[in-house]
């Protein structure tokens, strides 16, 4: 196997904020070249004291050292999820080590959905929609769809969307973690 074919792939994370519900679903798929190595991974959880749920796309272990740096960011700045998020962005972009974890997240609380990137960028999409990872853009799109639909809520649209995303993204599976948080 060439060092190519053993690269990791296989995360959609989709973040949905509507009505008074937000949101975050993720698969479950880990495969690595062309072989599904696990199908029910959690790359979706709550942070601290549970007020907080969050996403991760890219390498494992990197994602837990950032849940773990932006949970204690949170701690730090009493569970202010936009204030903690800039400041792991600073340390992201600055820190030697941190600069080479390769990974994306998707946070969200009540007032403010979020992506994090290892560029030191803090984005928050002015439609409450999030899409990272490898069918990200299928379930934002999906849920671009969705969203304006009367009677389908922030669940719905979500577990509608990440399906689209596995049945045209060869590293999604319909093996959906949702949480979600009312606003």
């Amino acid at each position: 196997m060439s060092e190519r074919d053993a690269t990791w792939h296989g995360t959609t994370i989709l973040c949905v904020r509507k009505g008074d519900k937000v949101v975050l679903a993720g698969d479950g798929q880990v495969s690595m070249g062309q072989t599904i190595v696990k199908s029910n991974a959690r790359k979706v959880r709550r942070l601290g004291d549970g007020s907080v749920i969050a996403g991760f796309a890219g390498a494992t272990a990197d994602a837990m050292t950032l849940f773990e740096r932006l949970e204690a960011k949170l701690e730090q700045y009493q569970g202010q999820l936009t204030r903690a998020a800039v400041e792991l962005a600073k340390d992201w972009r600055t820190d030697r080590y941190l600069r080479r974890l390769e990974a994306m997240m998707a946070v969200a609380d009540k007032s403010a959905s979020l992506i994090l990137s290892g560029t030191g960028d803090v984005l928050e999409p002015e439609d409450g929609l999030i899409g990272i990872g490898s069918g990200g853009s299928f379930a934002l799109s999906a849920a671009r769809a969705l969203i304006d639909i009367d009677g389908i809520d922030a669940e719905a649209v979500a577990r509608k969307s990440m399906a689209i995303a596995a049945g045209i993204c060869v590293y999604t599976n319909t093996k959906i973690t949702l949480e979600s948080l009312s606003i």
